[in-house]
């Protein structure tokens, strides 16, 4: 049964360990992550963006599809299932179709309407038992079209969101999502320390976590990061994996044009992957 990220993210902060958000895009993608936090006892967060919502048939296939697998494969860890950089109207359509955590995304909105936005949700999300993570200052990098410049958050807007009631936040620490620029000048920790102080007990999210070196993410984890965010890693080894099956000839073997098999290693490199972030973010054995 899913569960809201709330609890799993409130254990992180104090622990001063960080729960994955892995992005997900079809049955493979999911299986995948669901399997390796089973198998290391983690909690995770099944992330969905509103285009691979899309991609996926909708919100309600998705819910379905997760939901019929952590009951066929006998799942006991926490997973959560968040929309990620949702729109306002898009966090109330993933409400609807069973999602257990929303992202609103209201940080190129001004700061007066996405508070006004943020609090309607929060009056919904607390009535219902969902988590839902709020953002301030644009992230760099593109997400489904939009493309912000790795922006700064300022911490007295941080400040006035987190004291909306949200589960979590979400601020621009000179983060890009994709790959980062050779001219990428690192993490802003000064500003990542002052929202802390600010936002207190509220765990907060680091949105772009590929690519991000791993002392870096350690830092960011002991100033109170509990929530990181990872999609390119994953899409980037389950490519390789499939071009090697591909070049090695094996689709061209037998039955190796099945689609079970031809995914077959796409799916394994997803596994890896999530297995050494789980790793490096201190969540195996969390659950």
């Amino acid at each position: 049964m899913l569960v809201s990220a709330k609890e799993m993210l409130t254990k992180a902060k104090s622990g001063h360990y960080a729960v994955g958000h892995f992005n997900i895009n079809n049955l493979e993608w999911a299986k995948a992550v669901i399997l390796t936090a089973q198998e290391l006892n983690s909690p995770v967060i099944l992330g969905v963006s509103e285009g691979a919502g899309k991609y996926m048939c909708g919100y309600k296939t998705i819910v379905g599809m997760v939901n019929g697998m952590l009951e066929e494969l006998n799942i006991t860890v926490p997973v959560a299932l968040h929309l990620d950089h949702g729109s306002f109207e898009g966090a109330k359509k993933c409400i609807e179709a069973g999602f257990s955590s929303v992202m609103f995304d209201g940080s190129h909105y001004s700061i007066e309407e996405n508070i006004a936005k943020t609090t309607e949700l929060v009056a919904i999300t607390n009535k219902l038992g969902i988590s839902l993570e709020a953002e301030v200052g644009a992230i760099g990098g593109e997400e489904d079209g939009v493309i912000g410049g790795g922006e700064v958050a300022d911490p007295a807007e941080c400040e006035m969101i987190a004291n909306l009631g949200v589960t979590m936040l979400a601020a621009g620490i000179g983060n890009i999502h994709g790959k980062y620029p050779a001219n990428w000048t690192g993490l802003r920790f000064d500003t990542l320390e002052a929202i802390s102080k600010l936002t207190g007990d509220m765990p907060l999210v680091l949105h772009g976590g590929t690519g991000i070196p791993e002392e870096m993410i350690k830092e960011a984890i002991s100033l109170g990061v509990s929530k990181i965010n990872v999609n390119t890693e994953c899409q980037l080894t389950f490519a390789a994996a499939t071009r090697k099956y591909i070049e090695e000839g094996k689709d061209l073997i037998g039955k190796g044009f099945d689609p079970r098999k031809l995914l077959g290693p796409g799916l394994e490199a997803i596994k890896a992957t999530t297995k050494e972030k789980m790793q490096l973010f201190g969540s195996i054995g969390q659950a």
